[in-house]
């Protein structure tokens, strides 16, 4: 898949994941919503959303400069993914706080997690940007003024 595409996926998928994350997550913990011990489970997909979702903002509009922000928030995402998947895949045998079966947690956590790894590729490649997108300020260097055609 040619770089661009790649990096569109990602930026794509920040916003999807972004937006979801959170959502699924207070859905999922609604009933400990009221206790502040697990606040923290809960708190922590808030801030990715809002990381992915800064990281897309920043690379749009060709603006690859920023591609560090989406690669980071993708970072965060890989490091959370790969803690919370084995996390309970190891617990299969407790219920989830959802009461969906734990097993289909873990599924759903694992296809999430390679979907984390994939973006975060995408992301290390931005594309290559316009000259004049990147700096601005280079336009009078790249008229001659003695070239009158």
């Amino acid at each position: 898949m040619p770089a661009t595409r790649m990096f569109q996926f990602s930026r794509h998928l920040a916003i999807v994941f972004g937006i979801v994350l959170p959502v699924l997550e207070t859905i999922r913990r609604a009933k400990q919503l009221g206790d502040p011990g697990a606040w923290p489970m809960w708190l922590d997909d808030i801030l990715l959303g809002a990381l992915l979702l800064a990281g897309a903002w920043l690379t749009s509009g060709h603006r690859y400069q920023n591609a560090k922000y989406l690669v980071a928030a993708w970072g965060v995402a890989c490091g959370m993914a790969y803690g919370s998947f084995f996390g309970q895949a190891m617990r299969l045998d407790l219920p989830d706080p959802s009461g969906i079966p734990a097993t289909w947690v873990v599924a759903i956590k694992g296809v999430g997690f390679a979907m984390a790894i994939v973006a975060l590729i995408g992301a290390l490649k931005p594309p290559p940007g316009d000259e004049l997108i990147q700096h601005p300020e280079r336009l009078d260097e790249m008229l001659d003024s003695t070239d009158d055609a």
